[in-house]
């Protein structure tokens, strides 16, 4: 038990230091293009991977669901992830990713797991303008280091997969949020770093319904650069960062640069350190909220609950 708690503390640490490790799997050949290519998911998100056990298909279920497994005595729902991805499994569905996102606990089948690579950040890129086609693909990560190299792993936007074929994941309506006042000055933003697609819709639109205007990126490092860029423009007009950017909204997993390094380059920059940051992540567990606190974040809010982030947004804007 020492051990594995070593493991997580050891995995959880990485991510002060813009790193994280990645489990690369494989779910066939590719129906279009008759090949095999390797996918990846945060080893952070993971609970196990076990064999494939029996499942059981509940009347009305459809593909991609398979239908749910009876896990340790947790009945989880079970999804097809070769049949997401538009793969064919040669050897078929032989294990089970089981994964905490968002609050919820789902089991992806897959044809075979390769390994685990430790990556930096900085080798993630973005997907949307390389990987058009498919909407479940948010980054690719360069497995050798080399931005050049054929080494290649497609991340999978698991928000958009689980959104799309899970209705419940797509959280509640802000009815608390309309109701909210928020603590703007005239002329601010929030300025909002979140790689998935559909996780940033549904921030715009919460946004929107509370009436806090924003500027989105898709990654930390856009955001960072945007930052500085608006701190400049503040120092040149004589202004205070506060009369451009009322807070940073960011996730912690993205592409080039991730949640924690976003925020601690903030709270180092003394233009920028009484900036409100909230975190808002599918990544939980005590490990990570214990990092929010170590680079100096203002709050931590759990996807995908807009009531809560709400009510987050509020204080900490009534605080700064």
């Amino acid at each position: 038990m020492d051990n594995f708690q070593k493991e997580i503390d050891e995995r959880a640490n990485l991510a002060l230091s813009n790193k994280f490790e990645l489990l690369l799997f494989r779910l066939g050949k590719d129906a279009q293009e008759d090949k095999t290519e390797l996918f990846g998911i945060n080893v952070f998100k993971l609970r196990e991977i076990i064999p494939m056990p029996a499942v059981t298909k509940a009347a009305g279920m459809k593909s991609p669901l398979l239908g749910v497994a009876n896990i340790r005595d947790q009945i989880i729902p079970v999804i097809d992830l070769p049949a997401i991805a538009g793969c064919k499994p040669e050897t078929g569905l032989n294990l089970l990713l089981i994964t905490e996102y968002a609050r919820s606990t789902q089991a992806f089948a897959v044809e075979s797991v390769d390994n685990i690579v430790r990556l930096d950040w900085s080798q993630v890129h973005t997907a949307e303008a390389g990987v058009s086609s498919r909407s479940n693909i948010t980054s690719i990560a360069c497995i050798d280091g080399d931005r050049q190299g054929n080494n290649l792993a497609l991340v999978l936007d698991v928000e958009q997969i689980l959104y799309d074929i899970i209705p419940a994941s797509r959280g509640p309506q802000a009815e608390e949020a309309r109701m909210k006042s928020f603590n703007l000055k005239p002329g601010a933003v929030a300025i909002v770093a979140e790689d998935s697609k559909v996780a940033r819709t549904m921030l715009e639109q919460g946004l929107k319904q509370m009436g806090i205007p924003a500027l989105l990126h898709t990654t930390g490092k856009e955001a960072w650069e945007r930052i500085k860029i608006m701190a400049d423009e503040a120092q040149a007009e004589g202004k205070s960062i506060d009369d451009k950017i009322a807070l940073v909204l960011t996730d912690l997993e993205m592409p080039e640069m991730d949640g924690f390094t976003l925020t601690r380059n903030i709270k180092r920059d003394a233009r920028l350190q009484h900036i409100p940051v909230v975190i808002h992540s599918s990544l939980s567990g005590s490990a990570n909220e214990e990092h929010v606190r170590k680079v100096g974040a203002n709050a931590y809010v759990a996807k995908f609950e807009i009531n809560e982030l709400s009510s987050a947004i509020q204080q900490v804007l009534k605080s700064a």
